[in-house]
Order: C-alpha cells, then structure tokens, then sequence
C-alpha cells in the first residue's frame, strides 16, 4: 500500500471503538497522497468510527493514526444526519465557516475572502441561495452547501461520510464530479459509500472493513462475492476477541 513516507495517512495497528470497547480492530495500512479511496462494509462495520479516528475526533484505543506533514490539514463530512439543520444560520454562513482556520472564528471576511465564498457557492449550484436559512434546504440542497464549505477549506485530506445518501441523481452526480476535481489536484478523498455501482465507476481502491480490515487494494479485487460474504459473515458472528484489543485502564 506504499511507501510510508509516501503515505498520507498511515494506521498502525489502529483499533477504534466507544467506551473502551472496540469497533475496529487492529487496522495496518497506508494510503497514499492523491489516493481515492472508498470505504465499505455491512451495517455496523466500523466505517463512519474509522473516519472519525482519522479525524481526531474520537482516540484510538490502542495503535495510532499517523498523518503525512502535507495531510494536517483534514476536512471531514459527517453523515447528514450528524448536522443539526435547526442552527438559524443561511447558507452563507455556513459556507463561510469553510475559512474559519484563516480568519478564526470571529474574524473578518475581505473581499479576496468574499469572492472565495461566492465561487465556492456557484460551484456547487447554489447560487441565488446564500440568503436562505438551512433549514429551509432539501437534503440535496444541503449536501452542496456542505460541499461549498469544504472547498474553502483547501485541504489535502476529503474525508466524507456517506455523501449521497438520501439525495437526488443530478446532486449526486455533480458532487462526485467535485470528488473527481479533487482527485485531480492529487488530494486525497476517503469516502464511506453503500452504492458499489458508484464504487466501481469513480473509485480505483476500496477498503473492506467488518470490524477488521476484509480486503485492501484495487476496487474490482475487493468487491467479491467471497469477501463480501466474508464481512457478512463477519459482523452477524460474535465478538468474542473484543475485550482483548481494550487499552488498559
């Protein structure tokens, strides 16, 4: 999976969970600068806690993840469902706060910083909607005021947490164009996706993971039958090994 110090994120005998009890076990691997990289597996895998572990929005257990220099920078897309929608803010707001790590929190907006926020908007489709409150937003409307705000944050590590879900086939297919863009600029995406059709056609790698990693590496040598059955499988079973991998207290 590459040279280490060509890697951008590295996972060292990486295991993730909630409450000191495991959800990802023992994970090893690279992923190279440039990478795109889809994340499968069954309901309950672990995928959404692995993005998070990269994010450094949860600790690991035991093991570690390690960033490339050039990937410090990470901009992470939680599942739609995480974004509490009633916050009153318009979808200016929101895309802005794309620049927070620039002009702070409570910072100012220039004009360069302006001009950035409105192609950031057009990009996605959205112009003639900065006024308008979140709330207000179907889901696909939503997902590219999400997508605005990560393209303001110029990062060399995409993490996406189930981008298409629950919205429509002309939104999917122009963020995967965004995703495509930045695979173009040789940052890299990690995204957790269910649709394999969407897999195959746009990502190169794909990691298979049911509570551990099933398989790594090019698309159509993951998505087997064998190993989809294999992380099947592997989540209905029990977990006997879980209270192992806990760090100690």
């Amino acid at each position: 999976m590459g040279d280490a110090l060509m890697a951008a994120i590295r996972f060292n005998d990486l295991t993730l969970g909630y409450d000191r009890r495991p959800v990802v076990h023992h994970l090893q691997g690279e992923v190279r600068p440039g990478a795109l990289l889809a994340v499968v597996g069954p309901n309950g895998a672990g995928k959404s806690t692995l993005l998070k572990g990269i994010a450094g929005a949860i600790e690991p257990l035991s093991g570690s993840v390690g960033l490339d220099r050039g990937a410090t920078r990470i901009a992470y897309l939680p599942q739609a469902a995480d974004v509490d929608r009633r916050f009153p803010i318009s979808v200016l707001d929101l895309v802005s706060m794309g620049l927070w790590r620039r002009t702070g929190w409570l910072g100012g907006v220039g004009r360069k910083d302006r001009d950035a926020i409105e192609h950031a908007i057009a990009a996605v489709g959205l112009t003639g909607f900065e006024d308008r409150p979140i709330g207000a937003l179907s889901g696909g409307q939503m997902q590219r005021a999400l997508f605005a705000r990560l393209l303001l944050q110029d990062a060399k590590v995409i993490l996406l947490d189930e981008p298409l879900t629950a919205i429509d086939a002309k939104t999917a297919a122009d963020l995967l164009d965004l995703v495509r863009r930045w695979n173009a600029e040789e940052r890299t995406v990690v995204a957790v996706l269910h649709d394999f059709e969407i897999v195959k056609a746009v990502f190169p790698e794909t990691l298979l993971v049911a509570r551990e990693a099933i398989a790594w590496g090019p698309t159509a040598d993951v998505l087997t039958p064998e190993n989809l059955l294999k992380a099947r499988r592997m989540i209905e079973a029990p977990d006997p090994a879980a209270a192992d991998c806990r760090r100690a207290a």
